[in-house]
């Protein structure tokens, strides 16, 4: 059994089924959405290994919805479109798609480029910040391991988090992490990172109470050492 989760955001529904069919003939779980709205959505609540996105949606764009989906996650996407243009294809990948797939295309063309994208995540999409760490993130499950244990953390937490282990050692403002973790960090407050950073520090300490990653900076933010 495959066992990866692909998400289908395609509106038209003789298509969405096709792929469907195709991906569960060999394995996979599909999900479908019909608008860019939707796939969002079902992003937010259920764990996806890769994205097909059509560019055509009724709501928005393609290209729009890959500019949300890439400020929260890293998962693989390959877009679908009627267009053969080559503009539409540097964008796509421009802005974060890994493949592109002109319509109308042949069941095994599709199959082939999800098993290359999905073989090529599975050596890479546990990715360990350094070998010392004891922090691992894995990017598509949206999930950060403390000394091998998964840490069960918000969507808001988990941004925050990745955040600091971008960069370790480095001093993060609270308007830097609302920024780089918030849609719309001007509808936040300052104190609401504080209490994340609280609920973040409780949730290592109750795998390590003594532990002593992530650091104040007084007046200054946050920060997290990983060796």
């Amino acid at each position: 059994m495959v066992n990866k989760h692909i998400l289908i955001i395609e509106d038209q529904s003789s298509i969405a089924d096709t792929i469907d069919y195709a991906l569960k003939t060999e394995g996979y779980t599909c999900s479908w959405a019909n608008t860019g709205i939707q796939g969002i959505e079902m992003l937010t609540n259920t764990v996806v290994d890769l994205v097909i996105l059509d560019i055509g949606l009724p709501d928005m764009s393609g290209f729009e919805v890959c500019k949300l989906i890439r400020k929260k996650s890293d998962l693989p996407i390959i877009f679908l479109s009627a267009r053969n243009d080559e503009m539409d294809k540097v964008v796509a990948l421009e802005i974060g798609g890994d493949d592109y797939i002109v319509k109308p295309h042949s069941a095994r063309e599709l199959l082939a480029r999800v098993k290359t994208i999905l073989k090529r995540q599975t050596t890479n999409n546990v990715a360990s910040i350094d070998n010392k760490t004891k922090f691992i993130i894995n990017e598509h499950k949206r999930v950060i391991e403390f000394c091998n244990s998964p840490l069960d953390l918000t969507n808001y937490e988990y941004g925050i988090l990745k955040e600091l282990l971008s960069s370790p050692g480095r001093a993060f403002s609270r308007d830097q992490l609302m920024s780089a973790v918030w849609a719309s960090p001007d509808e936040s407050y300052d104190r609401s990172v504080d209490t994340h950073i609280k609920t973040i520090r409780a949730k290592i300490h109750a795998i390590s109470p003594k532990d002593n990653s992530l650091i104040t900076h007084r007046g200054i933010g946050y920060s997290i050492k990983v060796d």
